[in-house]
């Protein structure tokens, strides 16, 4: 028989092990949670992640050249002579027919005296000759009046009309002998002009090649005694793009450029001509750019070296994602690495949705009206539900594979198969383009009879740029695990390129995977 006493001393002994069971549980409840987040926290510290953001995306090509006057005039001299005087001087300002040098006049001026004698006796014998055509006339009527009534000889006849025809030669030389004179005494009145070198435009003497005193021989060819520059308000460049840069170049483009004489400044631009005379120096093949540069304060000088970068494009408020991410390759020990699978499905339908807002993006440019704009939405409507549904299909087929048990019967998380041939990937990847193309037609049949044929023409152009469109795989992070996903690029800046399709603004991109030891570090913080 049990006694009151024995029974109050067994249960005082049940309820001292309570505390200890809530306490084991409590403990096991404890680290179940911390290991579950610390592990996340772990896989997620073991990346470095930079942010998708939106910003511009400018894209340009650095080039040199060197500043020079759009029009530059050298002024040389086509006689020769001395000089006697030099009236202007490096950086002095001209106006058209100023007076630049004189050259010595005195041969010039003693040839024109002596044209003006040899004319005017060439005139004196004109006039004898003509004195004696006017008598062998005379003679000539009266002979042959004469030989008509036989009164003279027919041969005094003949020799009387000689003589005159031989007097009529003589004055038609001693008149041509005046003009021939006259024409020479013209050139040396030129050649006397000469002696005085004008300006042939308005501007600045750039350089000055003679000094007085100096004489001019301009026998062969003509010296070179100023070189003017035309206006200096408006300049130009001349830049040297490489053969691999130069299809971006476009007449109109913006050209940001310095000199080293004004490290501190900045100036601009705009690309006026693209010459087609290629130069090869060193098998490397480069083509000249000219660039028109306003000048109006004077401060650029001709020659100055000049360091530019052509804007061939800017893209205002896209999204961008790092370099960085676009070169990351996950490692084999990576858990990116065995999540292609169900990454790359995933990646599919955000790339899927990607592709709405492209087409929507092409949509809006063609000023659609009220029905064509519902014909676009109701396509719209139809290839986004497709599109969920061959993504709820690609994770159902991921998620059989993953349990499917050894990778040798076909199952386990083998992800996408891998080729190593180029050519075979390049191949597939047109087939793709190809049967995507055919779809979107298929899908936006009805759309499409509705446009016109300027509409038309905007939706295939836009259609054949999105299909042609650069594609790469990118990982996220997504809930601390790396998640792989496809985008398409656009222009690049060198540390930065846009993206769309499958990204959206914040997403964290991973960059590259930190040491264990880092890894370690951060996990304790």
């Amino acid at each position: 028989m049990t006694t009151p006493t024995a029974a109050r001393s067994r249960s005082r002994k049940s309820f001292r092990w309570i505390p200890v069971v809530l306490g084991v549980v409590v403990l096991a409840g404890g680290g179940w949670w911390w290991i579950k987040h610390h592990g996340a926290s772990s896989q997620a510290g073991a990346y470095r992640t930079q942010a998708i953001d939106r910003g511009d995306i400018r894209v340009s090509i650095s080039s040199t050249g060197t500043l020079s006057a759009i029009s530059t005039v050298t002024v040389g001299s086509q006689i020769s002579g001395l000089l006697t005087a030099v009236l202007v001087d490096f950086n002095s300002k001209v106006t058209k027919g100023q007076i630049l040098a004189r050259i010595d006049p005195a041969t010039y001026e003693a040839q024109i005296v002596q044209g003006n004698a040899q004319i005017a006796s060439a005139q004196a014998q004109l006039k004898q000759f003509e004195a004696t055509l006017a008598n062998a006339t005379l003679v000539y009527q009266r002979n042959a009046r004469l030989g008509q009534q036989q009164l003279v000889a027919k041969s005094d006849v003949d020799q009387a009309r000689a003589a005159m025809l031989q007097a009529q030669a003589q004055a038609d030389s001693a008149r041509a002998s005046i003009r021939q004179q006259i024409a020479s005494t013209q050139t040396t009145r030129l050649n006397l002009e000469r002696t005085v070198i004008r300006s042939p435009v308005d501007g600045v003497v750039l350089t000055r090649a003679v000094e007085p005193g100096q004489t001019v021989a301009a026998s062969l060819q003509a010296p070179t005694l100023f070189t003017i520059a035309e206006d200096l308000s408006k300049m130009k460049i001349q830049l040297t793009v490489d053969e691999s840069d130069i299809g971006q170049v476009k007449q109109g483009q913006n050209v940001n450029f310095t000199v080293d004489a004004f490290p501190n400044r900045q100036f601009t631009g705009v690309v006026s001509q693209v010459q087609m005379a290629a130069t090869t120096t060193n098998n490397v093949v480069t083509y000249p750019v000219l660039v028109t540069v306003d000048n109006s304060d004077g401060t650029l000088l001709p020659g100055l070296t000049v360091n530019a970068e052509i804007e061939v494009s800017r893209q205002p408020n896209v999204l961008r994602v790092a370099n960085a991410a676009l070169r990351y390759k996950p490692s084999d020990e990576d858990p990116a690495a065995q999540a292609q699978g169900g990454g790359a499905s995933q990646g599919g339908g955000r790339g899927g949705a990607g592709m709405g807002d492209d087409i929507a993006k092409i949509a809006s440019g063609l000023q659609l009206k009220p029905e064509q704009q519902t014909a676009f939405d109701a396509a719209a409507a139809e290839m986004k539900k497709r599109s969920a549904e061959r993504m709820q299909q690609a994770q159902q087929q991921s998620a059989q594979q993953q349990g499917g048990g050894s990778k040798l019967f076909g199952g386990g998380m083998g992800g996408p198969p891998r080729s190593g041939n180029g050519a075979g990937n390049a191949q597939q990847q047109a087939q793709m383009r190809a049967r995507m193309r055919d779809r979107f037609q298929q899908q936006f049949a009805a759309f499409t009879g509705t446009l016109d044929a300027t509409q038309k023409a905007k939706w295939d152009a836009g259609l054949t740029d999105l299909m042609n469109a650069r594609r790469a795989p990118i990982y996220l992070l997504v809930d601390g695990k790396a998640q792989r996903t496809m985008v398409r690029l656009g222009a690049t800046d060198g540390s930065n390129t846009e993206v769309s399709g499958g990204v959206k603004e914040g997403d964290l991109a991973i960059t590259g995977q930190q040491s264990a030891d880092s890894a370690a570090q951060g996990s304790k913080k």
